[in-house]
């Protein structure tokens, strides 16, 4: 099993805790590799025949699968398990923090001096596409503050993600910042950004990852909720790099334009909204550089999937309170691109599997001309 790498932030998690929190690991493991794929087998020969013979075809829509799939008993079992042990992962993490939560969060305000930069605006408000669920039902969501100078959410994030990817992102949790450099550096070899911009960094992971692949570039990352920024701005400290939070919307920030040479986000996007997507990505093309790159990677798109495979990643747009996840794969997010300023020739959707095989998500990648 990968373990969880240590930082400075990150919690104390006693035997019984991390017996606890290793069974929900493995159980997530069973429901989300061993019985999901059940759920293949009982579309293909019993809920598309059945759906076929009343209705005289297949399903042509996500909903019509979905709802078939709903009134099937294999269907209605893993996804109770499935939801149940996404709640199971949060309870398991919160029992630990509650027993250190003030102490922590005295930790976490130690940061030291010369290490990167917290910048944080009590006027950023969390949009309502945050308030209005506990996205992955993650309670209390990204930006819920109990007390003064509180980091409880970023410290549940990081430890709780790490559960519900079942380690599979490394011990450091930051594959996908990997995976994007690996792009980078496929489709524009040399590449030597001066700046850099984490759009919704959340515990800035990620970030990290890029920082390092960057040392001499100034790197700065942004989220609306500060309890990440706090957890993050600290891990980062921690881990030896000098990395600049700050509290803004993705949608609008003060930073000048053209100041940035790489822009990046990785699944930020289907936990905004239709409106805030357009906006984040017309920011983007405001605050990137001649030359610049902007790489916006998210989950896949609808376009080359069948009705069923739709349906199974539109579960967690009714089950999982990720309510923007089906209307993000309708979007043509070239063309959002191109409504933004970007050009046919200089914007385009990416599969990351050309770059890192068995990576299933999409990358927008949107460039400035010289």
């Amino acid at each position: 099993m990968t373990r969880q790498a240590p930082h400075g932030a990150f919690p104390e998690i006693n035997h019984d805790e991390m017996a606890r929190q290793d069974f929900v690991l493995r159980l997530r493991e069973y429901v989300a590799g061993d019985i999901v794929g059940g759920n293949d087998t009982v579309y293909k020969h019993a809920v598309e025949p059945a759906f076929e013979r009343a209705e005289g075809r297949k399903p042509a829509t996500r909903k019509e699968a979905r709802q078939a799939m709903e009134r099937h008993p294999y269907h209605q079992a893993w996804g109770s398990l499935n939801r149940a042990t996404q709640e199971m992962i949060w309870d398991s993490v919160q029992d630990s923090l509650d027993r250190q939560d003030d102490a922590l969060n005295r930790r976490i305000k130690n940061v030291g001096k010369n290490n990167g930069s917290l910048r944080l605006d009590p006027n950023v408000a969390a949009p309502r596409y945050l308030t209005a669920v506990d996205i992955h039902c993650m309670p209390g969501n990204y930006h819920t503050e109990s007390t003064e100078d509180d980091a409880y959410q970023g410290a549940l994030l990081d430890r709780g993600a790490f559960i519900y990817a079942r380690g599979q992102r490394g011990p450091n949790h930051d594959s996908f910042g990997h995976d994007l450099l690996a792009y980078l550096d496929k489709t524009r070899p040399g590449f030597k950004p001066k700046r850099i911009l984490d759009m919704g960094a959340g515990a800035g992971q990620v970030t990290c990852a890029f920082a390092e692949a960057f040392p001499d570039a100034e790197v700065h990352a942004i989220d609306v909720a500060a309890p990440l920024l706090r957890y993050g701005h600290k891990r980062a400290a921690s881990l030896g790099y000098d990395i600049h939070f700050s509290q803004q919307n993705a949608e609008g920030t003060d930073f000048d334009d053209e100041s940035f040479d790489l822009i990046f986000s990785c699944i930020m996007m289907h936990e905004t909204s239709s409106k805030a997507l357009r906006n984040y990505v017309a920011e983007t093309r405001r605050l990137l550089a001649p030359g610049g790159i902007a790489l916006h990677m998210d989950f896949p798109h609808n376009h080359d999937k069948t009705p069923y495979l739709q349906a199974m990643v539109d579960w967690s747009t009714h089950n999982n309170a990720e309510p923007f996840i089906g209307t993000l794969g309708d979007t043509d997010l070239a063309e959002v691109a191109v409504q933004s300023g970007f050009s046919h020739n200089t914007a385009a959707v990416v599969p990351m599997s050309t770059v890192t095989p068995g990576n299933r998500m999409y990358v927008l990648d949107a460039r400035k001309p010289a």
